[in-house]
């Protein structure tokens, strides 16, 4: 078990460390964006930084956190030893290496190509194949959490599966699914082109393999927030979880819905037609549904907390919940980002209104609120509960931690509402640098000045939290920790529909929706007019 603990604060280290210099870079880019003057003020040193910003944030931050979380609910929540904790260390080892293979060219200014590495732009092929050793790292994850979920399955016949290793396995698939994608793009499309062996490349093929990624990994971002409502929440907040079933759903539903949804990315593209874009618009809609399960299961579970607290009245019982608990109060501002969050998520989606709002500062804003907003402040409020357990050590100051969320909380807030006014008012993404003496681009001065002084806070926020986790780490030994402990719901199932307690079914229907929504967009590409043109490579410039 005290392996255990080593692996998870292991991972959960390097996502941290790697999340500190990413916000930097990203309030740098921010300093640039505005009228205020920035250190370094250099076009090619700012799409250096979105590339490294954008890369770390994707792939490498949620990645590690995700695994480290696995392991330690695997330990936890299974109440056994890890099962294959050698190949954990394995993955780990190589999704390190990856990082640090990836990030080394972008910093050198051979891989501006941005997080989407959309071609015909290419960078240096050691960038691309950091980030597959990240992702093949991340497939030993998954394994495990298969390996341990079906070994628990078989010692334990025909009793449901804790709802938290259900979850992060769910997670897991997920991530096993989505990764497929863009991995397909640069296997297929993008490394033998920079290898040489190729000169020319398809850009709507590869635009539309890297759509298969470009959504659903934002739900492998927040599955691991949704397991924190789930079955950390209510526990934090004194009381039970409304309804077990109704989580497993929910997770069910991410699985299954995530993936094909991505052509909506592509609304602007002429390659695909309207017929597909909106069979992927309306299963879109779809992931809206876990959302909305979400939302009336965790404020039942919040109420009924704050019942047991002896909250009385219609909203008494808000009054009556523990808000000086980390994990009670990262949930509940949570709550309140994914609402406009989820907002300009309809909007994205939604053929029509998406047209007006197509690479502005709307799109920006929406993904910051979403994964800036709603799930990193939980991924805060989480790591503040395992610290804890994973050290020995008490943290040092809920108070200060409760500050921090509040800090975050408030520079998300500040960051992204005037982006998403920016984005009405037609100022573009990816801009490094605006004349603020046109009068048409001077109207959004006020607005992106704002938006500093948000990245300011959010800044601060992320210091605050170091400081914490690295007070906490230095701290006395407690004499007795109390164990990682996840939330009974209302009615505990002694069993569960065997629909509801594996994913065998699920992932044939994820399967058969995959071939339905993405068959015909990309077999097209095979018996189309030849549609290659030569490549761009920072490296060697056109491909010939």
């Amino acid at each position: 078990m005290e392996r255990s603990r080593i692996l998870s604060l292991a991972h959960l280290w390097t996502a941290f460390l790697c999340f500190l210099p990413a916000v930097g870079l990203g309030f740098w880019q921010m300093l640039m964006r505005s009228p205020l003057p920035a250190p370094v003020d250099d076009p090619n040193t700012y799409y250096a930084s979105v590339t490294a910003h954008g890369s770390i944030m994707a792939y490498v931050f949620p990645t590690f956190f995700a695994m480290g979380f696995g392991y330690a609910i695997a330990v936890s929540a299974l109440g056994r030893p890890l099962q294959g904790e050698k190949w954990a260390w394995v993955g780990y080892a190589l999704s390190l290496i990856g990082t640090v293979m990836a990030l080394v060219p972008v910093a050198a200014g051979r891989a501006s190509v941005l997080y989407t590495f959309y071609p015909p732009l290419l960078g240096s092929s050691w960038y691309y194949l950091g980030l597959a050793l990240v992702i093949i790292g991340s497939y030993f994850w998954i394994a495990l959490m298969l390996v341990n979920f079906r070994a628990w399955k078989r010692e334990n016949p025909g009793k449901p599966v804790p709802l938290a290793m259900f979850a992060i396995t769910a997670c897991a698939l997920l991530w096993g699914w989505t990764a497929l994608g863009a991995v397909s793009e640069v296997l297929f499309q993008i490394l033998p082109v920079t290898f040489g062996w190729r000169h020319t490349i398809d850009a709507g093929l590869a635009r539309t393999l890297f759509s298969v990624t470009l959504h659903a990994i934002v739900y492998f971002w927040l599955i691991p927030a949704y397991i924190a409502y789930y079955t950390l929440m209510p526990q934090a907040a004194g009381g039970r979880l409304y309804s077990d079933t109704m989580g497993r759903i929910t997770f069910i539903l991410f699985l299954v819905f995530s993936i094909p949804v991505g052509l909506h990315h592509l609304f602007m593209d002429p390659e695909h037609g309207a017929g597909f874009k909106f069979v992927q618009s309306v299963l879109t809609f779809m992931v809206a549904l876990p959302t909305l399960l979400t939302v009336f299961t965790i404020t039942a579970s919040l109420e009924i907390a704050g019942r047991v607290r002896g909250g009385k009245g219609l909203f008494g019982w808000i009054r009556a919940l523990p808000w000086h608990e980390p994990m009670v109060l990262g949930v509940g501002l949570s709550l309140l980002l994914l609402g406009p969050g989820g907002f300009g998520g309809l909007i994205n989606m939604s053929y029509a209104m998406n047209a007006m709002i197509h690479n502005t500062s709307w799109v920006t804003a929406h993904f910051h609120l979403i994964f800036g907003g709603a799930v990193v402040i939980v991924y805060f409020a989480i790591a503040y509960e395992l610290w804890p357990r994973l050290t020995g050590r008490p943290l040092v100051s809920k108070r200060l931690a409760d500050i921090q969320l509040w800090l975050w909380f408030w520079g998300i807030l500040i960051t992204t509402v005037p982006w998403h006014i920016a984005g009405l008012m037609g100022q573009p993404r990816r801009y490094a640098i605006f004349d603020y003496s046109d009068p048409v681009v001077a109207k959004t001065a006020f607005l992106v000045i704002l938006s500093v002084i948000g990245g300011c806070i959010v800044v601060i926020s992320v210091l605050l939290f170091f400081y914490v986790l690295v007070r906490s780490s230095f701290a006395p030994v407690a004499e007795s920790m109390p164990p990682i402990r996840y939330a009974l719901s209302v009615n505990p199932p002694a069993t569960v529909p065997a629909l509801l307690n594996g994913f065998g079914l699920w992932n044939v229907i994820l399967l058969a929706l995959v071939l339905i929504a993405y068959g015909y967009p990309i077999g097209q590409f095979f018996f189309l007019h030849n549609q290659d043109a030569p490549a761009y490579s920072l490296t060697r410039g056109i491909t010939k």
